[in-house]
């Protein structure tokens, strides 16, 4: 007998914790894109990738001077045939690493994108774990993953409070 009372305290004790449980939620993709920081980020990474475009214009322009010179050598007959291949080749070369300027451009603008954002999410992550402690949630979830959460029964925008702790 006092073995069934002990499970039935214990379950209504659990039961009850069930019930005070706290949940919020909020957009993490809207907190972050208003933060003053982002903003910052972002005009960083566009010059940052404006700079790498203008590298790559470059590379272009000159690789069409050459080739136009090339052509007008070609056509004026200053080329010999191993010169003509030996041109060929390295034309082609330069046309490879104009392609692979490309993609290494879009890397290196991930990369930078990803290291100037990796703090300020740093930092939101914070204010939600501080307001959430503050404030007793247990958990508070991210709105801003398209069907992450199909269902919930009652949470707490907790956007305002996270505002307030980032001081927006």
């Amino acid at each position: 007998m006092k073995r069934l009372s002990l499970l039935l305290f214990i379950a209504l004790l659990s039961f009850g914790s069930v019930h005070a449980q706290k949940f919020g939620h909020l957009n993490l993709g809207t907190l972050i894109a208003e933060m003053p920081e982002t903003k910052t980020a972002d005009t960083q990474i566009t010059a940052y990738a404006q700079q790498l475009q203008k590298e790559g214009e470059n590379m272009i322009t000159a690789f069409q001077a050459e080739y136009e010179k090339a052509v007008q050598d070609l056509q004026a007959g200053k080329l010999a045939p191993v010169d003509q291949q030996n041109l060929q080749q390295d034309l082609q070369k330069k046309e490879a690493e104009i392609r692979g300027y490309d993609a290494q451009m879009q890397q290196r603008v991930a990369i930078k994108r990803q290291e100037l954002l990796a703090p300020i999410l740093q930092k939101a992550t914070d204010a939600i774990n501080a307001v959430a402690k503050e404030q007793g949630y247990t958990m508070i979830f991210d709105t801003s993953v398209f069907n992450a959460i199909l269902f919930t029964q009652e949470s707490d925008d907790v956007m305002a409070p996270v505002k307030i702790k980032l001081g927006m």
